[in-house]
């Protein structure tokens, strides 16, 4: 299981600079309710964290914030605006047991594919300590396929992204939600978010 895609990985390499300069909306809207929810000072590990907003974010709420990237030249970006290492880590390789109160994915488990997805969730899950919160956003659809930068997308439905979780590992489902929402290639469109719970 690799829980990669090559191209993905190539474009994103590329234009590091630009997109890691990109966002001026800022950190994910979705970020403060999920930090609502967790302890004081509790252990985060963030699954693609890009530029590193949303870890700064974290990091200046007093969260201890494992900001992790796929791309070296993502996560370079990512150090030099925390002021702190930032690890290159894909999906597939996370090893962890029990080490996290919380695992936050803003829009990057929508790269991997289809098929690697359930592996991928299942490693989430046994990195969370009993308890632990994960969140996770995709963009919505019903089928695998790449945008016109030729990034890989796997474009879940909630019903089918709801069942991958559950069939992955057992979770308490504390919400899932539809909205509209853009993204890099500006265009707008439907997107989905899912926040578990490890069972205690």
């Amino acid at each position: 299981m690799s829980g990669y895609d090559a191209r993905t990985l190539a474009f994103y390499a590329a234009e590091a600079p630009v997109y890691t300069a990109s966002g001026k909306l800022g950190v994910s809207r979705h970020l403060d309710r999920f930090l609502d929810r967790l302890p004081a000072g509790a252990d985060i590990l963030e699954l693609g964290c890009g530029g590193g907003r949303d870890a700064a974010h974290m990091m200046a709420r007093g969260f201890a914030v494992d900001p992790t990237d796929g791309v070296a030249e993502i996560a370079a970006k990512a150090e030099a605006q925390l002021g702190r290492p930032a690890r290159v880590m894909r999906f597939g390789d996370l090893d962890a047991a029990g080490r996290y109160d919380a695992i936050w994915a803003s829009a990057s488990l929508l790269h991997v594919p289809r098929r690697d997805l359930p592996d991928v969730i299942a490693r989430i899950h046994r990195a969370l300590r009993p308890g632990g919160l994960h969140f996770a956003s995709y963009k919505g659809g019903e089928a695998e396929g790449r945008d016109r930068f030729g990034r890989y997308f796997n474009y879940l439905a909630r019903a089918e992204l709801e069942s991958i979780y559950r069939e992955a590992a057992v979770w308490d489902l504390l919400d899932i939600s539809e909205g509209i929402g853009g993204g890099y290639d500006g265009a707008q469109g439907p997107w989905v978010q899912i926040t578990v719970r490890r069972p205690r």
